[in-house]
């Protein structure tokens, strides 16, 4: 499917677009290992990431997204998650434009407030997203869209979809060859 080395794709998104959802499908769909950003850094710091950001900060936080992707789009060669924010650094946005020329596919998961307030709830293993979710995440999604937007190669919208729905629409975009203009 993708000669790119690398990760076969890579899913990025605000919180509630499915990102970890789509991967796991899109890795038994295409027979592909799965890896999420936001699972190694817990697994490096030895903690949830609510309390990484309660006991060091979102620097420390940042610092440790930051690596993991970066490893991650080094080594890992199957479907790829990255955290929310994790497109936020300069770095991340550096490599993700270099795995791109190289012909690999970066799919924005994008979602509506409307559809992702349920996925997402009251879950305060969301840092961010404390106080007024509703508020926290439209604000959110304001600032990153333009980046998400830069970052990816393709788009699906997912508010109607289930994941499998979404790992179809991202496999078809992989087996097609594309990278550009998908709106699922």
């Amino acid at each position: 499917m993708s000669g790119v080395a690398g990760p076969l794709v890579v899913l990025v998104g605000p919180p509630g677009a499915g990102k970890s959802s789509v991967a796991r499908e899109l890795g038994a769909l295409l027979g592909a290992a799965v890896r999420d950003t936001d699972a190694d850094v817990e697994a490096t710091a030895g903690k949830p990431i609510a309390d990484i950001f309660v006991e060091d900060g979102e620097p420390a936080f940042r610092a440790l997204e930051r690596a993991a992707v970066l490893q991650a789009l080094a080594t890992h060669d199957g479907v790829l998650a990255l955290g929310g924010g994790a497109v936020l650094d300069a770095d991340v946005q550096g490599a993700l434009a270099a795995y791109r020329e190289r012909g690999g596919v970066v799919a924005f998961l994008d979602v509506t407030l409307a559809a992702a307030a349920p996925r997402v709830g009251l879950n305060r293993s969301r840092p961010l997203l404390l106080g007024n979710p509703r508020a926290q995440w439209k604000a959110l999604m304001e600032a990153r869209r333009p980046v998400y937007e830069a970052v990816s190669s393709t788009r699906v919208l997912t508010d109607d979809l289930t994941p499998a729905q979404v790992a179809d629409a991202v496999a078809a975009v992989l087996r097609a060859g594309e990278g550009e203009g998908t709106d699922g």
